[in-house]
């Protein structure tokens, strides 16, 4: 008796990215201004469809497009960049255009993707077809890390305490889900004062209690956990 195959990852094509020398976790919030003009013309048309784009931390160049003052006069004028293969999926949840030639959004962490091609296009914008992950499974936090989720919780009722009037600001924002591992690690990972290539690590880590868990020692090192 055969078994049923395996159910083939999901996948995009021609996923507009946007380079940045950040990490965005699943269910993580990001506020950007956009005003290049790469990125307006991609965020102006992902709004308007209400589809998503991609987070990828660069681990080369800079977030905005420089031009190169050593590259040969026949080649590629602009600084080279490059990015992790593992980013996130971003829905835009706001936009403003607070001038013109520039957009103000806030953006929501989806999914975890790796990204399988890549191409730039001759304006400088990034796609690429990716693969998608599934949706990260709900582990409860164990009982020898609840400390690190009471120490999230106190750290949002400071927060909420101290500012109350600009709740949608703060960098946690509800639905809370204090028992789930992978949701916890992935909101201290974006609080901590921690490189960015340490934050995309934890972030492609696919076990929740071990990032909870390695997240757990990096508190524990900072003095950040009592």
């Amino acid at each position: 008796m055969s078994s049923a195959p395996a159910p083939e990852a999901l996948t995009l094509s021609q996923l507009p990215l946007f380079p940045l020398q950040t990490v965005l976790f699943p269910g993580g919030w990001l506020p950007l201004r956009i005003f290049e003009v790469r990125y307006l013309d991609m965020i102006g048309r992902c709004h308007k469809a209400g589809a998503p784009f991609g987070v990828v931390c660069l681990s080369e160049g800079s977030e905005v497009r420089r031009v190169n003052p050593a590259a040969a006069p026949s080649g590629d004028s602009f600084a080279k960049e490059v990015f992790h293969p593992v980013g996130t999926l971003a829905q835009i949840e706001s936009l403003e255009r607070p001038q013109p030639g520039l957009m103000v959004i806030r953006c929501r962490g989806l999914q975890r993707f790796h990204v399988t091609r890549r191409s730039q296009l001759p304006h400088g914008l990034w796609v690429a077809d990716v693969q998608l992950d599934e949706p990260e499974s709900v582990v409860p936090v164990p009982e020898h890390l609840a400390n690190t989720r009471d120490a999230l919780q106190r750290l949002l009722q400071n927060l909420q305490e101290r500012d109350p009037d600009s709740l949608d600001q703060l960098p946690l924002q509800a639905p809370y889900h204090w028992d789930d591992s992978g949701w916890v690690a992935n909101r201290w990972a974006e609080l901590l004062p921690a490189p960015a290539e340490l934050k995309q690590r934890l972030m492609t880590l696919d076990s929740p209690v071990l990032r909870l868990e390695l997240v757990s020692d990096l508190l524990e090192k900072l003095g950040l956990e009592g």
